[in-house]
């Protein structure tokens, strides 16, 4: 018998949200931006030559690059882009965990960071979130091969301020510290201003959910020159064209469109806003969440059974039936419409539950 799978690279994979496709449904499962891109992504397709498309793609990125340089007031050189913030992410752990030591995150946060520990054969050790959910900056002062989380973290919605941020930099001068930033344009502080002070932090960002491109794919991270090199280095020796031409420039007329960007982003969190007190009347219990979804559990009614009488009735919400978050939903933010639609069922379920 062949012994081939001896020598397998065995995981256990990523599990991504469940994409159903059904006219009626209101999908809030996937943090998904409920508005359209920006209007001069629109025009982009209009206008595309796909012509060009027998031409490879600019390995450099550099029309994206000097467009998100220019928005956040960086070289582009401190810039790289990947096929959404997954691959970043991806790349900058292969690329600077590579020590004994453990890498640290927290318990309860993104899962792929476990999958990618795994898969790259990374020491890691998960850090126990306290009992709000919260990041407790003192537990990453310890020995580490490097330290990532999101912030606000997913899937609790509850970020980190930037003073707290800072104090992990400072304790781990000798480590690379990644912050997931993929939620924080909803209300949260980021930390690029902590790029300026500190070679070793990496901040990680994507288009999926502020910038409505969740299908196109685009992440990118911001860090020192030093940094942004390595991963470049690493890049050239895996993937040269990661970035199609289309997707540049879909994303180059989306990061300069700031007044879209803006007035989608507080639609967004304004209706996070009300959702809060609409659940709060309707019995749910939840964290002061500052991204596009809200994390959730009832009072007396066990998540998994709202989440299966919400899914009958085509309404989609994430249940992640894990240690200690097995009682919460995630609910992502919709348009206003789509929100009552759910508060509407959730009234008259809750009811008669």
């Amino acid at each position: 018998m062949s012994r081939w799978r001896e020598n397998v690279r065995e995981v256990t994979p990523y599990v991504p949200g469940e994409q159903p496709d059904e006219p009626d449904m209101i999908k809030l499962n996937t943090n998904e931006n409920p508005y359209p891109p920006a209007p001069g992504v629109q025009e982009v397709l209009r206008s595309f030559d796909a012509d060009s498309l027998r031409l490879y793609p600019d390995p450099a990125a550099g029309e994206l690059l000097d467009a998100l340089a220019e928005r956040y007031h960086v070289k582009p050189s401190q810039v790289f882009v990947g096929v959404g913030s997954d691959d970043v992410l991806a790349m900058a752990f292969l690329t600077f965990f590579n020590s004994e030591k453990p890498v640290l995150f927290p318990d309860i946060t993104y899962s792929f960071y476990d999958v990618w520990a795994e898969l790259f054969r990374i020491p890691y050790h998960q850090i126990p979130l306290d009992e709000q959910f919260r990041i407790v900056p003192e537990d990453y002062f310890a020995d580490n091969g490097g330290i990532v989380f999101p912030n606000p973290n997913a899937p609790t919605g509850i970020d980190l301020p930037l003073t707290e941020v800072e104090r992990i930099v400072r304790a781990n001068p000798d480590s690379v510290v990644i912050v997931d930033e993929a939620y924080v344009d909803f209300g949260a502080e980021s930390a690029l201003p902590l790029v300026r002070k500190y070679e070793n932090v990496l901040v990680v960002q994507t288009f999926s959910k502020s910038r409505s491109m969740a299908g196109m794919r685009i992440g990118f991270c911001i860090g020192s020159e030093a940094l942004i090199s390595c991963l470049n280095n690493a890049k050239y020796s895996f993937n040269s064209y990661t970035m199609n031409r289309l997707t540049l420039k879909l994303g180059a007329a989306s990061v300069k469109d700031e007044a879209y960007f803006r007035t989608v982003t507080e639609k967004i969190a304004e209706t996070r806003e009300w959702s809060k007190r609409e659940l709060s009347r309707l019995g749910f219990v939840f964290g002061d969440s500052r991204a596009n979804f809200i994390f959730a559990a009832h009072r007396t009614v066990p998540a998994k059974k709202i989440f299966q009488a919400l899914r009958e009735h085509h309404i989609y919400v994430r249940y992640f039936d894990k240690p200690r978050i097995d009682n919460y939903l995630r609910i992502t933010i919709g348009t206003r419409e789509q929100m009552q639609k759910l508060f509407d069922f959730l009234k008259d379920y809750l009811a008669g539950a």
